[in-house]
């Protein structure tokens, strides 16, 4: 028996085509779109515009199956963790953060990443899986209609486990669902790639797209960079930078690319290491997000202290750049600066008490 179709995570173009194979009119996949990704309903029997044979048909062949949810983690402020399981078996997670003005998801691209960039518990794990369209866009799905209670998602980031711009296709069709207008309808500022800096797909991506940038620089010098993130040995920073440059020349209006940078004691926080990174960033419109690095069980680093953090903060804000510090929320999940992997069970004293709702 042949496998049924996952419709979850098909955009509107790829649903077009699908019901134009059943001889259905294009309206169609506005109609899915509608009760999958506003409504949040899977069940084709409930889709009272589509008439009995096609919902018939529909549930021969196909299905709308969103990933498992196997565990949830929440910190007293809000923040909460889920651990995913894929169809493959292999595990992903998602953490869900809740502010005054919005409420942001940062989803996982990949189980797994192959890039080992240093400062990552992710990249500690070496490289599972691509996750496809189904599994990216089934995040938000979760985030959305799991829990009746929990406020809508204002804003995506792809900050979780795996490079993006590594799984490219996938993340592209679940960007195109989120981005239209019978489904999550976010606004291209709201949804924003995070990259290590993968030169080439950067410049594909500005062809295609105009979502936020973000670039998880972390070092100003291709010596100390080649060792943070190594994939800075293939794709220098000037290089990096340059395809940065090019991305914001082909976006309508004023943008700007977020800088991200891990701030580790004794290895990137000198006001020498925030001078270096002043003069590189100086041609590229950019903002920088300071993260305090956060620990993961077999990491030699350590966070940089208040002090050193503040006085690299300054320094930039002094040459007149935005610099924001990350707030390290949902540390007690292992949920902050994008290291979404670890000890689920663990809770770290004095980080707030964390609750756990299983899902079966």
């Amino acid at each position: 028996m042949q496998d049924k179709i996952n419709l979850i995570g098909h955009s509107e173009e790829s649903l077009e085509i699908f019901f134009k194979n059943l001889d259905e009119p294009s309206f169609r996949a506005k109609q899915l779109l509608k009760w999958i990704h506003q409504k949040g309903e899977l069940d084709f029997d409930m889709m009272t515009d589509f008439n009995k044979d096609l919902r018939k048909k529909l549930n021969e062949i196909a299905e709308i199956k969103a990933p498992k949810v196997l565990d949830i983690l929440t910190s007293d402020e809000g923040t909460k963790k889920y651990l995913i399981e894929l169809n493959s078996g292999s595990s992903i997670e998602m953490v869900r953060i809740p502010e005054k003005k919005r409420t942001t998801l940062c989803v996982s691209s990949q189980a797994g990443c192959a890039l080992q960039c240093t400062f990552c518990a992710t990249g500690a794990q070496g490289f599972d899986q691509n996750l496809t369209s189904d599994e990216i866009i089934g995040q938000l799905w979760i985030a959305n209609f799991l829990e009746k209670n929990e406020k809508p998602i204002t804003n995506v980031v792809f900050m979780g486990m795996g490079e993006p711009l590594l799984n490219f296709d996938p993340v592209m069709e679940s960007i195109d669902i989120m981005k239209n207008q019978t489904a999550y309808s976010l606004s291209r500022k709201r949804i924003t790639i995070s990259t290590s800096g993968i030169v080439p797909q950067i410049n594909k991506l500005a062809e295609i797209t105009d979502v936020s940038l973000a670039i998880s620089l972390h070092a100003a010098e291709n010596k100390l960079r080649d060792i943070i993130v190594p994939i800075n040995k293939k794709y220098p920073i000037k290089d990096l930078l340059n395809a940065c440059k090019n991305y914001l020349s082909k976006q309508k209006g004023k943008n700007t690319i977020t800088i991200e940078y891990i701030l580790i004691d004794g290895i990137n926080d000198t006001l020498k290491h925030a001078a270096i990174l002043s003069k590189k960033l100086s041609n590229l419109s950019c903002k920088i997000n300071l993260i305090p690095f956060n620990h993961f069980e077999g990491s030699e680093y350590k966070r940089s202290t208040d002090k050193n953090i503040n006085a690299f903060k300054n320094y930039l804000m002094k040459k007149g750049y935005i610099a924001t510090c990350r707030i390290t929320r949902g540390d007690a999940i292992d949920g902050a600066c994008g290291q979404l992997v670890g000890n689920l069970k663990k809770s770290i004293k004095g980080k707030g008490v964390i609750h756990h709702t299983s899902i079966h």
